[in-house]
């Protein structure tokens, strides 16, 4: 395998998580914009480094790639990222 396939297969490991970074604040931005004014692209970033994180351990623990419970487990992160990040302090 060459430097341009691991490239190819690391970009293609790591998508999901990005997918998720781009479109996911962007949607709770749309539906609940009050709560997230003035968070930037934080929210984004924060997605990501999680649903990486969660990749990865998915890698880790079954041993493969593409599992069904890594991507629950990813979309579970995301999920909690969003409302930790656009609705913590509020009652």
């Amino acid at each position: 395998m060459g430097f341009l396939d691991a490239l190819i297969h690391l970009f293609n490991f790591l998508l999901p998580a990005l997918a998720m970074a781009l479109l996911l604040p962007a949607l709770a931005r749309l539906f609940w914009w009050r709560a997230f004014k003035g968070l930037g692209w934080t929210m984004g970033l924060r997605v990501a480094l999680a649903g990486v994180i969660v990749l990865v351990a998915g890698l880790a623990i079954t041993g493969r790639d593409g599992a069904m419970g890594t991507y629950a487990g990813l979309v579970l992160s995301a999920a909690l990222v969003v409302w930790w990040t656009g609705f913590k302090g509020r009652a």
